[in-house]
């Protein structure tokens, strides 16, 4: 194992635990940055959250109602990614910012069956809120969350008909992991959730009691009357729930390639009885294995975006509306949206963000955003394809990058955009 240098292990902290560094910031030490980035506030000029009024529940029967009412929401959901975005690219220390993607990445929840753009709002508000504290609390609040029981089908799940979706999910995605359970456990889970009921005008989530079967229920061996509460308190009591947490969190924002056997130990513990998600981050950091030269991640498209348009001065707010949709045109194109993962088991990782058609599509959109930027000091630097480097704050360029950033390096915005595409960009090393 080789250890990166101190200003590289820099670097890819802010990578990891937010959206890139800037030069400046690579002049700390790596202690320094880690308390940084724990502790420091977010700062910046982050926006509110967008006003978004219930959506419109035309009659069944009046077509031309329910084609506004769709245009209405899916107008609510552009501009609630839109917001989101340029809260990502806005704040200074985008530690929160990154936490709240991974957790939505892990309680993946989606818009397109939701429908309802301040539910989805309320939970990303939550992941803001709850994120870097106790996971217990977190997972608690997400049991009962509106968006996540109409995306997991509770609203379906009553006596005498329970509906397993949200408790298997739980289990297998969110708490357990796969085989830590049995399909006793999930029917039994499913009847202790039922009766769980969300109003998709006023968000309103309430236990109707007459669809709730009050029979005590049997999960893991231990009958009895469960609450929401309390089956979130006993998933995240097993043994195995601590190991695939912090495993998860490992997987979003080190490697794909499991913490060892050891390391595992000590995150572990890290996490706690308390499960303390900023201590299990910087458990995390300060892992041999943070620092392995062979470390290395695929930014996601917007993790990648977010970054390109902080490390360029970009702000998504700043855009008009022919731009505004040709960036989330793009993001389509790379398969990722905030609010859209395509399943309950989120978004993929890895090089399958890495295929041919995908950089193609990831060139038009570095493109977008490069004439968007202020290129005037790398205009004016002699060696471009060094100063694109520093400009988006790239260890080195392997000999191939840079013979090919040197054949468009007349064009400060070509050569921008390439590097923006180049492996040393969208791989975190």
């Amino acid at each position: 194992m080789g250890e990166v240098s101190e200003r590289t292990a820099v670097r890819r902290l802010y990578d990891r635990f937010g959206f890139g560094a800037t030069r400046r910031e690579l002049d700390q030490s790596f202690a320094e940055a880690l308390d940084r980035v724990l502790t420091a506030p977010p700062g910046g000029d982050a926006p509110a959250p967008p006003e978004l009024a219930p959506p419109p529940r035309p009659d069944k029967d009046d077509r031309e109602a329910k084609k506004r009412a769709n245009r209405e929401r899916a107008a609510q959901q552009k501009e609630l990614a839109a917001w989101w975005l340029e809260r990502m690219v806005a704040v200074e220390v985008a530690t929160t910012e990154r936490v709240t993607w991974l957790w939505h990445g892990h309680f993946a929840t989606s818009s397109q069956k939701v429908k309802v753009a301040a539910l989805m709002l309320r939970q990303n508000e939550a992941f803001r809120r709850l994120g870097r504290g106790s996971f217990t609390d977190l997972a608690r609040e997400l049991i009962v969350d509106p968006a996540m029981i109409l995306w997991l089908d509770g609203n379906d799940n009553k006596a005498g008909a329970a509906n397993e979706n949200l408790a298997r999910e739980y289990m297998e995605l969110f708490a357990l992991g796969v085989g830590n359970y049995t399909e006793d456990d999930v029917r039994e889970a499913a009847r202790a959730l039922t009766g769980w009921t969300v109003d998709r005008r006023t968000g309103e989530v309430r236990l109707v009691p007459k669809r709730h079967d009050d029979e005590p229920a049997q999960i893991f061996g231990r009958k009895a009357e469960y609450t929401a509460e309390s089956f979130v308190d006993l998933l995240l009591g097993r043994e195995e729930s601590a190991a695939f947490v912090v495993g998860r969190m490992w997987y979003r924002l080190v490697s794909p390639t499991p913490p060892d056997d050891a390391a595992r130990e000590r995150l572990v513990a890290a996490y706690g009885p308390k499960r303390d998600i900023d201590a299990t981050l910087r458990a995390i950091a300060e892992e041999p294995a943070f620092r392995d030269e062979a470390t290395t991640l695929v930014k996601q498209p917007v993790e990648w975006l977010v970054g390109l348009m902080r490390a360029l001065g970009v702000r998504p707010a700043s855009l008009d509306d022919k731009v505004r949709g040709k960036v989330y045109k793009g993001l389509m194109g790379l398969g990722q949206v905030p609010f859209r993962p395509p399943s309950v088991g989120g978004w993929p990782s890895g090089a399958s963000w890495l295929t041919t058609a995908a950089g193609l599509t990831r060139l038009r959109l570095a493109e977008t955003v490069v004439a968007q930027a202020n290129l005037e000091s790398l205009a004016q630097n002699k060696d471009r394809v060094e100063g694109v480097r520093e400009l988006l704050v790239v260890d080195a360029w392997s000999d191939r990058t840079r013979a090919a950033l040197g054949e468009v390096a007349a064009d400060p915005t070509k050569v921008a955009a390439l590097a923006a595409c180049a492996p040393e960009y969208v791989v975190s090393g």
